[in-house]
């Protein structure tokens, strides 16, 4: 039979189901039941420090092996990431240039570094001695990686506000100098993790010696210095195997700020930096106590510190010329130049002095002074009064009106057509085309001798020649003796309107000093590597002869008389034959002097950069004082020698440069020149 419940049964029969107690369980031995124990009825446990220890260590663990899962899985995903360590070299130091004077001074060093690279035998202890001791304490214990100091610097770091990773690294030197080898600057975890990866493989490859080697030439100590040389040159004239204990404190206190602490910007900062190492050099054991109190420098002491001189000027050009030399610079070279250092720093000395003592009065700011040899060897070059304040070189790359200096190229051109220094040409005032050349001071004496004429730079007779030659002839002269800036054959070129560079304007005298020769200014004798491998040697050569004897010897009478009784007298040197030209621009915006012996040709200019209009300052007047000064130096002791001139032929025709109507047309070049001067 189905007997089926009704939902009513089956609540009922559930209910008297609930309702059924179940008999509890007892203990057998003692019949008393036992109670479950519930949450609630649990004991709570004492909470005791060896519980709470128990915990973090447990936690620590857990933590510690899932983090160094973390971070062993992120430094193989980076290490993935990187080149095979079968390919990582140390890249070759950029090549340095080391220029030297004709006896070996060192002028400068030039190339992307500053200086060139030293070994750690030749320097004093004291060197590598205190970058260590400020820079990384425990070099020689660690491997590459200095968890000590890696934990001090995130302490710092968070005790300054500052994030773990923020502001003090903890790098070790091996780290350093793996950063600058191979990587960026930015703070990232991923360059600090390839930093470290790298510092192991140099310390496993390379001694701890070459690591300091390493990072010593290659550090950058601020100023353009790159390595400890580059910086000793830089900041005290010296090379680094000769500074001091104190010089040296003051290039490892460098490294924190090198623009913040530079000794020629912030002496006193400097200085109190130096004793920081070198208190740190004591405790390190160094140094003794005595000692470090000894070599520390009075912050209220200005340090001595190399000044930029003008041989700086000498080094830029020497550098930009290394391409047209010997190509691409790949290796350290010695470039040997023909810089006299003495005259080159007796003429720095002459420059700086004049425009200090004349220059607010006369209203100039700026001189130039070019020296150099009768074959073209330059002895000094002086392109400004402060290399540090400017670089730009007055002396080779600006380009200014010579003024009446050009006027060289007029009177020689007129030689070579056939006149002769006692010819007698016309001083008068004259209009040619529109153009009216006029005298310095606006006065005209009439019938006068070519000699004078030059000697006096008298405009209206230079002019005329020009005219009567052809501007094209004056171009040709000039560029024959040497001018290389492009001129324009046109009437004003004989009062120098066009620009040229003293560099050229003086080596464009040359041939009268050396007897008709052509010359190529020259400033590099030899190019040789470190090891002694020449790689260029000067053989001299030049243009040859681009004047004829005669006219050497003609010009020489004429530019003599110039500086004896002409606008160049304030250039006499006592008893030795000098010639020379003066210059004056318009408004006197430039005024030079270029005169020569039989030894050596030396060019001045004086004015402003921005071509403003001096005080009346004219090339007769502090130019050439300041060119005798420095002639008078360089002639000392040297033997007098005569400059070649010759006896001036007299002029056949006595009627030549006086007024004559009778004569139905002039038969030869200097009648031609003659009657334009008398019918204008």
């Amino acid at each position: 039979m189905d007997i089926r419940l009704s939902q009513t049964d089956r609540i009922g029969a559930n209910n008297s189901k609930k309702g059924k107690r179940k008999k509890p369980i007892r203990n057998k031995k003692s019949k008393k039941p036992i109670r479950k124990q519930t949450r609630r009825s649990k004991k709570k446990r004492k909470l005791t420090l060896g519980r709470i220890i128990g915990f973090f260590l447990y936690w620590g663990l857990i933590f510690a092996i899932w983090g160094g899962i973390a971070i062993a899985v992120i430094v193989g995903y980076i290490a993935l990431q990187m080149p095979s360590s079968d390919s990582w070299a140390v890249p070759d130091r950029p090549a340095n240039i080391r220029i030297i004077a004709n006896n070996g001074k060192l002028i400068s060093n030039r190339g992307q570094m500053g200086g060139e690279a030293v070994s750690i035998r030749e320097l004093p202890y004291y060197v590598p001695a205190a970058i260590i001791a400020i820079e990384d304490r425990r070099f020689m214990k660690h491997f590459g990686i200095d968890p000590i100091g890696i934990l001090g610097a995130i302490r710092i770091n968070l005790s300054e506000g500052r994030g773990p990773l923020q502001g003090h690294g903890g790098s070790t030197i091996t780290q350093q100098v793996a950063k600058n080898l191979f990587l960026t600057p930015e703070q990232t975890i991923k360059r600090k993790i390839q930093e470290a990866l790298l510092a192991l493989w140099l310390e496993r490859n390379y001694s701890k010696n070459d690591i300091l080697e390493l990072y010593l030439n290659r550090v950058y100590f601020g100023a353009n210095s790159w390595g400890i040389e580059a910086a000793s040159q830089t900041y005290f004239g010296k090379s680094a195997r000769n500074i001091s204990l104190g010089e040296a404190a003051i290039l490892a206190g460098l490294l924190k700020a090198p623009s913040r602490l530079a000794p020629n910007k912030n002496p006193k900062g400097a200085a109190q930096r130096a004793r920081i190492v070198l208190n740190e050099m004591a405790k390190s054991g160094f140094i003794s106590e005595k000692e470090a109190k000894a070599a520390a420098i009075d912050p209220n002491k200005r340090i001595r510190t190399k000044i930029a001189g003008a041989e700086y000027y000498v080094a830029d050009w020497v550098e930009a010329l290394m391409q047209s030399y010997i190509g691409d610079v790949d290796e350290d070279v010695i470039v040997t130049t023909t810089i006299d250092w003495d005259l080159q720093k007796y003429g720095e000395f002459l420059v700086r002095e004049y425009v200090r003592e004349y220059g607010e009065k006369k209203g100039f700011s700026q001189a130039a002074l070019v020296s150099m040899d009768i074959d073209g060897k330059i002895l000094a070059l002086v392109g400004g009064t402060d290399y540090a304040k400017s670089q730009y070189n007055r002396a080779v790359t600006a380009r200014r009106q010579p003024g009446s200096t050009f006027k060289i190229f007029v009177y020689l051109a007129a030689l070579e057509a056939g006149l002769t220094p006692d010819v007698i040409l016309q001083d008068e005032k004259f209009t040619y085309q529109g153009w009216s050349p006029q005298n310095y001071n606006d006065k005209y004496v009439g019938p006068v001798k070519m000699i004078d004429a030059l000697a006096y730079s008298l405009n209206s007779v230079a002019a005329a020649l020009t005219i009567n030659l052809g501007p094209q002839k004056i171009v040709d002269v000039a560029m024959r003796l040497g001018i290389s800036s492009p001129l324009k054959p046109i009437p004003s070129i004989a009062l120098g309107t066009q620009e040229v560079s003293l560099l050229e304007l003086t080596a464009a005298f040359a041939p009268f000093a050396n007897g008709g020769n052509g010359v190529i200014a020259n400033i590099i004798t030899k190019i040789e590597t470190v090891d002694g491998k020449i790689l260029y040697e000067d053989i001299p050569a030049g243009p040859g002869r681009v004047i004829e004897p005669q006219y050497v010897a003609m010009m020489n009478n004429m530019l003599m008389k110039a500086v004896e009784i002409g606008t160049g007298k304030n250039a006499k040197i006592d008893n030795w034959p000098i010639a020379g030209k003066t210059g004056t621009t318009q408004n006197s915006r430039d005024a030079l002097f270029v005169g020569y012996s039989a030894n050596m040709i030396s060019g001045v200019w004086m004015g402003n950069d921005d071509g403003s209009p001096t005080n009346g300052l004219s090339g007769g007047d502090l130019p050439a004082l300041l060119w005798s000064e420095f002639m008078k130096k360089a002639h000392e002791g040297l033997p007098i020698k005569p400059l070649p001139t010759s006896h001036i032929v007299p002029v056949p025709n006595e009627n030549i440069g006086q007024n004559n109507k009778e004569k139905e047309r002039p038969t030869t070049l200097v009648d031609l020149l003659n009657s334009l001067f008398e019918n204008n």
